[in-house]
């Protein structure tokens, strides 16, 4: 099982360089050249979402990004550290009704580009965990 680990300041600016080293982790992986786009922007969309719920609370903490290749499959994890509100109570710096609103579109636009996305959210940060199959490496004939 192969892991690249990427961290980057919670700032926009850095999100498409995280979209660029995922793509061409994916590729290197084995995902289907035709779903790299969807990988680009479920990526970009998670890694914005973080930035944003960072800068939101005033988290001064890097985003985590884990690209995990392992046999059959491709893995990437977006992870933040901003606190979310569990259901029924209303965590400390919870977004305000439009920046909620925000976070679900982009949950479902994240949800729209990947068939296997998993979100967990609690007072310590949230992960999203989305993957794609991956193709058994051909090597060219010798």
């Amino acid at each position: 099982m192969a892991t690249v680990e990427l961290r980057f300041s919670a700032l926009p600016e850095h999100v498409r360089t995280a979209r660029l080293v995922a793509a061409a982790v994916a590729r290197r992986a084995g995902v289907d050249e035709a779903v790299l786009d969807e990988v680009r922007l479920a990526v970009g969309e998670a890694c914005t979402r973080a930035v944003g719920l960072h800068q939101h609370v005033g988290i001064t903490a890097p985003v985590k990004v884990s690209l995990v290749e392992e046999e059959k499959q491709f893995s990437i994890e977006v992870g933040d550290e901003a606190p979310h509100a569990t259901p029924g109570a209303g965590a400390p710096g919870a977004a305000d009704d439009a920046e909620a609103e925000e976070d679900e579109m982009g949950l479902a636009v994240i949800s729209g580009l990947v068939d296997d996305v998993e979100v967990t959210a609690g007072e310590g940060g949230g992960l999203i965990r989305m993957t794609w199959p991956t193709a058994p490496a051909v090597l060219p004939p010798v």
